[in-house]
């Protein structure tokens, strides 16, 4: 290697950093004494920041653009080192680049739950989780607080701090919110940017920001939930004796086996009713066995009819259900109704049961 290489490999002219690691946030210059010819260009692209360190000292910050190092242009470095403006000899310094851009789809999470008090539960334990999108806003202070001298600085090595502090935030917002659990999936985006607007002044103290913050999931214990589930199902319901009614009358028209089991459950449950009176009853006042005594029967199960109003089905009612829309007029001897076991749509006054309903009309009112 000739005098002339050896020159061209200690000083140099071009300082530039390209990056295709996506994570990388702190990048050194990396160079064997760390020698830079004076008047060689900088190159920051768009997105980066170039911060020289002198000595141990931070000296200049420059922006995107292209520089040529001369004393007029580092005017910090200029002042450490004394120099004047007819200096040319080669000078030592580090030089840092440091990412700016965003680092998104950073991830953050409850590794253990969070207890809230909630307004309707009371206690509750709550884990929650979602991303967020860091950036570098003062690059001098981000190198001075967290990077050092690491020569290669990742956003693995500061996302697992961030993620503690924003737990930290959360715990404290949720704890404080008043917001029931109930509600929480539809405030999320609140309680987002006030998690985010609480972390945003510890960052600031790295030389981060975090421009975008959001919550994927806030989630109950599988206990709490399964016991909402149930809740949930029960409000579904309503009224539940209605609601056998329907369920066995719609299985009749259907022509399947539920309305069969259903009636089987009705039988199955007045034999064991009786059962359990006749065990209770087997021992006499000293302990002798009474003659066995038959139960009562089973409860027979009520006919229900379906209305055919305007093209439209209604219904299923029971007797006593349509004995009142008779009264209110709402039901006549010409009204169609159907039930499980009929052949077809009939007239209310063809069919025994009902023609009685409309027989029994109720006395004058008094003074008539």
């Amino acid at each position: 290697m000739g005098i002339l290489d050896f020159l061209t490999g200690e000083f140099i002219d071009v300082i530039h950093w390209v990056d295709d690691t996506r994570d990388t946030m702190v990048w050194r210059f990396e160079r064997e004494g760390h020698a830079i010819q004076y008047g060689a260009k900088l190159t920051v692209r768009e997105g980066q920041a170039a911060v020289f360190v002198h000595e141990g000292q931070l000296a200049d910050v420059f922006s995107p653009g292209l520089y040529l190092l001369e004393t007029n242009n580092m005017p910090i470095l200029t002042t450490l080192q004394h120099w004047d403006h007819g200096f040319k000899s080669p000078f030592k310094s580090e030089i840092y680049f440091v990412n700016t851009t965003r680092f998104t789809d950073q991830k953050w999470g409850t590794k253990n739950p969070i207890i809230a008090r909630d307004p309707e539960f009371g206690p509750v334990r709550i884990r929650a989780y979602g991303t967020y999108v860091m950036r570098v806003s003062d690059p001098a202070r981000f190198l001075s607080e967290i990077v050092g001298t690491d020569g290669e600085f990742t956003a693995d090595e500061i996302s697992f701090q961030i993620r503690n502090i924003i737990v930290q935030e959360f715990s404290r917002v949720i704890a404080s919110s008043g917001i029931p659990v109930l509600d929480m999936a539809a405030n999320t985006a609140d309680l987002g940017r006030i998690v985010a607007q609480a972390i945003s002044l510890t960052v600031a103290k790295y030389g981060l920001e975090i421009p975008e913050f959001y919550i994927e999931n806030i989630s109950l214990p599988e206990a709490v939930e399964a016991k909402l589930d149930k809740r949930t199902s029960m409000g579904i319901v309503g009224d539940l004796d209605r609601y056998i009614q329907y369920a066995t009358a719609e299985a009749m028209a259907r022509g399947d086996g539920a309305a069969g089991a259903a009636m089987g459950a009705g039988v199955g449950a007045g034999i064991g009713m009786a059962m359990g009176a006749q065990m209770t009853r087997q021992a006499g006042p000293w302990g002798s066995a009474s003659p066995p005594q038959a139960g009562p029967p089973p409860p027979p199960v009520e006919k229900v009819w379906h209305l055919a109003e305007s093209g439209a089905v209604s219904g299923p009612f029971g007797r006593g259900h349509l004995g009142r829309l008779v009264t209110e007029g709402r039901f006549t001897r010409d009204t169609l109704v159907w039930a499980p076991g009929q052949d077809g749509w009939k007239p209310a006054g063809e069919i025994p049961e009902l023609a009685q309903l409309f027989t029994v009309m109720p006395p004058p009112p008094p003074g008539a």
